[in-house]
């Protein structure tokens, strides 16, 4: 999917995961997900006190971890 493309709503989306939203798809706690984050795994980028990861870097780890849902 373009990161370009229109959701249901019709708004663009995001081409950023925040580490809530990490938390949410991996079914982990925030600070696990904040220590994951900063790990190195997956590109991120800090904007002041927020950290902002790449999706398309975080959906490529997924794939290599073999945590994807395309794979099951």
């Amino acid at each position: 999917m373009s990161t370009n493309t229109p959701n249901e709503k019709g708004t663009p989306q995001s081409r950023t995961y925040t580490v809530n939203d990490i938390a949410a798809i991996l079914g982990i706690g925030r600070a696990t997900a904040y220590k994951l984050a900063n790990s190195g795994a997956f590109k991120t980028i800090r904007i002041g006190n927020m950290i902002r990861i790449s999706r398309k870097s975080f959906e490529d780890w997924l794939k290599a971890e073999g945590l994807d849902d395309e794979t099951e």
